[in-house]
């Protein structure tokens, strides 16, 4: 009787860790938190360069920010060098891509579109490209 009980016990504790123990992160879990913009590659971190800050919540919302060295640029995503929106976003492990939905921006053209991004999550750092052959950029920022 005493055998039953104790593997009735290590069963229902197996039960309940091993899914734990044995998880992995799945792409969406790596987005998840606070990320601060790196210089771009070849640029000297001390010359002027874009900054930013990206946070993606656990409860599928993204804001992002982000600075322009120059002050006057204005286009779709920016306003006199900045840049601010947020919005809902949903992620397609198998592709490795999220779906931002902008529900305000600072840029008001923004507001209502659906922006793909593709995403690579190693050491610490996050690499966004856009889906769009289009658009020619390339950011990569660093978990804090």
């Amino acid at each position: 009787m005493h055998f039953s009980k104790a593997a009735a016990v290590l069963a229902a504790i197996l039960a309940l860790t091993g899914p734990v123990f044995s998880q992995e992160n799945s792409p969406a879990d790596l987005l998840e938190g606070v990320w601060q913009m790196l210089p771009p590659e070849g640029v000297d971190a001390s010359e002027p360069h874009f900054t930013g800050q990206i946070v993606f919540s656990e409860a599928g919302t993204m804001s992002v920010q982000a600075m322009d060295p120059d002050p006057t640029l204005t286009t779709t995503y920016m306003v006199d060098g900045y840049e601010a929106f947020y919005g809902t976003y949903e992620v397609d492990e198998a592709g490795g891509t999220f779906v931002v939905t902008v529900e305000s921006a600072l840029g008001r053209d923004l507001i209502g579109q659906e922006l793909e991004r593709a995403f690579e999550v190693t050491e610490g750092r996050l690499t966004l490209t856009p889906t769009n052959p289009e658009e020619k950029w390339r950011v990569t920022y660093e978990r804090l």
